[in-house]
């Protein structure tokens, strides 16, 4: 146990002896909605600002890239800063970054310092939701584990759908500047309410940060970044190629790095965690793979049918009402049947949507259309929901901190590149001439059905999980399951 584990005041063992703490968790969750809105929501609201900076509104992508590339490099320090400073004090400092950084960002006169603010932005983010993740898993009974992550997951779920069309009113209704704007006042609360209720904790005694693993870890996931944004440009691909590539060298010099390493920036022993594992491979494919949703519905509807923005937008609302409405059933479902049949349900469940995806035409009725939506979006609310409890499972107390930054990494980077992962299944359906009447109907019909497939991974890699996986969490427990005693490696 460490030492930041052992000195947390009265007040808050007293919170985590009765279990979950809701207004910590809801609060960590409503930084978690901040973090992501602002990642996505700037899309819409481009051609407003390219105007106002008198730049190509493609250059506003710029912005965008670069709050990506500082949460992709934050995260990795965050899990040491935690432990090394205490995560109630780097949370409340996350905040501070995030709330100024916001503000300075609607004040930015230019796209150059538009940039700058969102890097400082992306570096409070990085670090204000995996730290805050980080404090709620520490002050929560593995029993009451599975609430308590629920809580955290619908911000995911919700912000990536509403962005769109938030952003767009904001921008059509007021300036862009509110965009961020909206930030400070909710920036400034969240500070008043984590003095109060995020529990006082001692600094551990921490090695010093691998700063050889932080610098590899922290360029492969920025070639990654910069690749991945190449995807959908036709005439770049060399550097999408080139920046994989890349990724993937400084990644294995990195595993190879920590490895053999004493003190590791994150221990990869973690990953003989089964339940961690599974929840970090099928689980980031299926993250990646439902992260691609958001981004081609809206363009198939604009492009493809010819609906306005505005009916676009309401019909992908369908899947934030599909998120919402079986949000309370899922702890209820993960108790009942366990973590392995509720993900292998979840996982098929979205397969045959995407295929049903495959299958829309602008001449199908809105009611059939939405409908397909909604239940995609049930099965996207549960399976989230499902992995993000099950992969804390069986983690001891102590490693915590590495699980959690190795996780959030995964998320990020997932979400990251099921952008880019739609992106380049239109260009190989342009490219293969998509079967179709209509062209470019044919290439969305197609990108559909290559989610689909993708689909299939983590459908088959949940097949080999136990199946009294994460019964410590969910409750369910198999006549056959054994009683775990230890950490499950395999």
């Amino acid at each position: 146990m460490s030492a930041e584990q052992s000195t947390v005041d009265g007040s808050a063992d007293e919170r985590n002896e009765s279990g979950l703490n809701r207004p910590l968790a809801l609060l960590v969750a409503a930084t978690f909605f901040m973090e992501n809105l602002d990642g996505t929501i700037i899309a819409t609201a481009a051609p407003r600002i390219a105007a106002d900076f008198g730049v190509p509104a493609v250059a506003i992508n710029a912005a965008m890239t670069s709050y990506l590339l500082a949460l992709a490099v934050g995260i990795q320090a965050s899990g040491w800063l935690a432990e090394r400073f205490g995560a109630r004090r780097i949370f409340l400092i996350a905040i501070v970054i995030f709330t100024v950084a916001s503000g300075l960002c609607a004040l930015s006169p230019n796209l150059l310092m538009l940039c700058l603010t969102r890097v400082l932005q992306g570096l409070g983010g990085a670090m204000m939701v995996p730290v805050g993740r980080l404090v709620v898993l520490r002050a929560t009974r593995k029993s009451e584990l599975l609430p308590a992550i629920a809580y955290l997951t619908w911000p995911g779920l919700v912000a990536p759908v509403i962005a769109p069309t938030l952003g767009g009113l904001i921008a059509t209704y007021a300036s862009w500047q509110w965009i961020f704007l909206i930030n400070v006042p909710l920036g400034v609360l969240a500070f008043v309410v984590a003095s109060r209720v995020v529990p006082h904790v001692s600094p551990a005694r921490v090695p010093g940060l691998d700063w050889v693993g932080f610098a590899l870890f922290a360029s492969a996931a920025v070639a990654l970044v910069l690749g991945m944004e190449q995807v959908g440009d036709a005439g770049r691909w060399q550097w999408a190629v080139a920046g994989g590539a890349l990724a993937l060298l400084l990644g294995f010099v990195a595993v190879r790095w920590m490895r053999n390493r004493e003190h590791p920036l994150v221990d990869l022993s973690i990953l003989s965690v089964a339940t961690y594992r599974l929840s970090n491979t099928g689980g980031g494919v299926f993250r990646l793979v439902v992260s691609a949703v958001p981004f081609l519905l809206p363009l198939m509807f604009q492009e493809a049918f010819g609906w306005t923005p505005v009916k676009a937008g309401l019909m992908v609302m369908a899947v934030f009402i599909g998120n919402i409405g079986i949000k309370p059933t899922t702890t209820p479902l993960i108790r009942r049947f366990g973590f392995r049949t509720v993900i292998l349900g979840s996982t098929v469940g979205l397969l045959l949507t995407f295929v049903g995806c495959a299958f829309i035409t602008n001449d199908t009725p809105l009611a059939v259309t939405a409908a397909v939506l909604v239940i995609s979006g049930a099965f996207r609310s549960i399976g989230f929901t499902a992995y993000n409890s099950v992969q804390f499972a069986d983690i001891d107390p102590a490693d915590l901190a590495g699980a959690n930054t190795f996780s959030a990494t995964v998320q990020q980077l997932a979400g990251g590149l099921g952008v880019a992962f739609g992106a380049l299944a239109l260009r190989v359906a342009g490219g293969l001439g998509a079967a179709g009447s209509d062209t470019l109907v044919g290439q969305y019909h197609f990108a559909f059905a290559v989610l689909a497939v993708a689909m299939l991974f983590p459908c088959l890699e949940t097949l080999t999980m136990a199946r009294h996986a994460g019964a410590e969490v969910s409750g369910h427990r198999p006549q056959t399951a054994p009683v775990p005693s230890s950490r499950p490696r395999v």
